[in-house]
């Protein structure tokens, strides 16, 4: 038997047996290699002029890092299903060393990438990235900034047919880390139809100027000859509309869990009652039409309608609305901005 005192201690692994065939190959190796480059220089480190060097003109900066960086980030839509789809980013933080020659951008842009690898974009993810931009910068910066720009696709229903067809709405996650805490901002664009309102009473007089000048002399009219007189006559006069858009930015808690995105895509396009449509047939064009007559609308009446919306949720603390209505009767646009206007908040 073995004495533990006197007898030597056996090796643990065949790392450490001096007589392993295989960590004898690999010393001849490196001896052979050594060998082989004893006559070339030693390399130099890489030069890093953002740590080696201070700034010509000193001052502290307020933004720096990457925009539109071309990404890919994972969504999970509203059937539960997780894709992936592309984006662009920006990525910052602020500089409080006056005398620092710059940021470390790769290191920003290697901690976005994973941290886009790892889960479905969320308000806990963001967190994550926005803590790891600031721990690679702990001796430069106390601000992170995050924005992802990307487009949510949605299938939509027609409004009679059983059709369904493909929706793309543009989508911005706007996100800064100060001290700990996040402010969230998202941002989403609905298109939808206006009809305007004065043109469409435009459009009724001039129908009963012609309706009383046809029929003047009667002393009375069948349903049959009104019916007639209609169909022919109904479009004498039509209201303009156009294809109108709705940009909503709305500020988010910071203890935030989730991005309410198809929520308030859904809410603003119910609201307005007019959402541009996919696939369409007869039946749901005339339904459209229904729609339009039934919402007529400034830009004015629409900017109101979405910021009593907003203002009746508690869930986002500020909002930005523009609305544009892309004129048909114009050259140019018809805008309304309203904002909540709370201290330090949205701006017009």
């Amino acid at each position: 038997m073995r004495n533990p005192e006197t007898d030597p201690k056996p090796f643990n692994s065949e790392s450490e047996n001096p007589f392993n065939t295989n960590s004898a190959e690999s010393l001849s190796t490196e001896i052979n290699s050594a060998m082989e480059n004893k006559d070339q220089p030693l390399k130099e480190p890489l030069p890093d002029i953002a740590a080696e060097t201070t700034a010509h003109v000193s001052g502290n900066l307020d933004r720096v890092g990457m925009s539109n960086i071309e990404t890919v980030l994972q969504m999970q839509m509203s059937d539960g299903q997780t894709v992936w789809i592309p984006a662009k980013a920006n990525a910052y933080v602020n500089v409080n060393d006056p005398d620092a020659k710059g940021i470390h951008m790769s290191r920003i842009y290697l901690a976005l990438q994973d941290e886009l690898q790892r889960a479905p974009v969320s308000p806990d993810l963001i967190r994550r990235t926005l803590k790891r931009f600031l721990e690679t910068h702990h001796e430069l910066s106390d601000r992170a900034e995050l924005n992802l720009a990307f487009v949510y696709a949605s299938q939509r229903k027609a409004l009679i047919s059983d059709h369904v067809g493909w929706r793309h709405y543009p989508v911005e996650i706007r996100s800064t880390m100060v001290q700990g805490k996040v402010e969230f901002r998202l941002k989403i664009d609905v298109t939808y139809s206006s009809t305007c309102p004065c043109s469409a009473a435009l459009s009724r007089q001039l129908l009963q100027e012609k309706f009383q000048a046809d029929f003047d002399h009667h002393r009375w009219l069948t349903v049959a000859q009104v019916n007639d007189w209609l169909r022919n006559n109904g479009s004498l006069a039509t209201p303009h509309s156009q294809r109108s858009v709705a940009q909503i930015e709305v500020a988010l808690d910071d203890i935030v869990e989730h991005f309410p995105i198809m929520s308030l895509i859904d809410r603003v396009e119910d609201l307005l009652g007019t959402p541009v449509q996919t696939a369409v047939k007869r039946i749901d064009e005339q339904e459209f039409a229904r729609a339009n007559g039934e919402n007529l609308m400034f830009c004015e009446d629409a900017a109101r309608k979405i910021r009593d919306l907003l203002e009746n949720d508690q869930s986002f603390l500020d909002y930005h609305i523009r609305v544009d209505h892309l004129e048909s009767l114009h050259p140019h646009d018809a805008t309304a901005v309203v904002v909540k206007g709370i201290e330090g908040g949205f701006t017009v």
